[in-house]
């Protein structure tokens, strides 16, 4: 096969993140890449540098800061249009601050094989203190969803929490309700038959909610522990905590409010939306106060 697996990551004034994921990436896989930047107004030079110094990538504007899953959609459009130069299997999505084991993306590539049903598959996730992150969790149900996020800051080990995180079991390949964004290999047919990522959610809960429709329409979601990736997570995000978090929290609106559309559902919607702003509102305020 000569055609390049597309690969896609969303820029932001990535820094040198994005230029260890350029020099691992090729380790990851035998296969020839194609890695489309999908860039949301970076201001750092980097991303249109690194596809100036790397044959294999290319700088893709969005034509404004558009948000991930809008993105991403932008750039899996562009490499549905070159048949002749990409895969049209498969697309890998990976955050800009991701580095990867080699063979990581051979070993997603081989368990799409044995799972014909898988649409995403995931890797194990290290973080910068080798702890596993855990990527594979549940879907978070409404009951689930509130303890977690009332419970979780100051009860870690509360059941809602622990249902949610899923994470008894990080060595086993798995199907699970929703994998990690920061890297994921999607059958195409499944997500294109999807429209993609929802473009509502500007950043966070995009994964989750993708998850959850291809859980819906019949598909699977695949933990793959084999596949081994390293991320800086969260870095960006501290340094601006009220626009994070508030967009986190308007994701999580979302998200509930939309499985629970009915008139007679209102009342919970009224409820999720009252819940979550005041808890957005102390979460900055205890951000902030961090950050002094």
């Amino acid at each position: 096969m000569t055609s390049r697996l597309p690969v896609v990551t969303v820029t932001y004034s990535p820094g040198n993140h994005l230029r260890a994921l350029v020099e691992t990436l090729p380790m990851a896989t035998s296969r020839p890449v194609g890695l489309v930047m999908a860039d949301n107004g970076s201001r750092d030079g980097v991303p249109e540098a690194v596809a100036a110094e790397c044959d294999f990538a290319e700088f893709f504007p969005t034509g404004g800061n558009l948000g991930y899953g809008t993105a991403i959609n932008r750039a899996v459009t562009e490499i549905a249009r070159r048949g002749d130069e990409f895969d049209q299997e498969f697309v890998l999505v990976v955050n800009p601050d991701v580095t990867f084991e080699p063979g990581s993306v051979d070993e997603l590539l081989a368990a799409a094989q044995r799972w014909p049903r898988g649409a995403a598959f995931g890797p194990r996730i290290e973080e910068t203190d080798g702890s596993v992150y855990p990527s594979a969790r549940s879907v978070p149900r409404l009951g689930a969803g509130i303890g977690h996020a009332v419970l979780g800051p100051v009860w870690p080990s509360n059941p809602w929490t622990a249902r949610y995180l899923d994470d008894h079991d990080m060595d086993s390949e798995r199907s699970a309700g929703w994998l990690s964004g920061s890297c994921l290999l999607l059958r195409r047919s499944a997500f294109d038959a999807l429209d993609g990522f929802d473009e509502r959610y500007f950043m966070y809960l995009e994964d989750v909610d993708l998850g959850d429709r291809l859980g819906r329409s019949g598909w699977q979601n695949v933990f793959v522990p084999s596949s081994v990736i390293h991320h800086d997570q969260g870095h960006a995000a501290k340094t601006v905590p009220e626009f994070t978090l508030r967009a986190h929290h308007r994701s999580a609106y979302l998200f509930q409010a939309d499985r629970h559309p009915h008139r007679w559902q209102a009342p919970i919607r009224w409820g999720l939306r009252a819940g979550l702003e005041l808890r957005c509102r102390l979460a900055i305020r205890a951000a902030e106060r961090a950050l002094r």
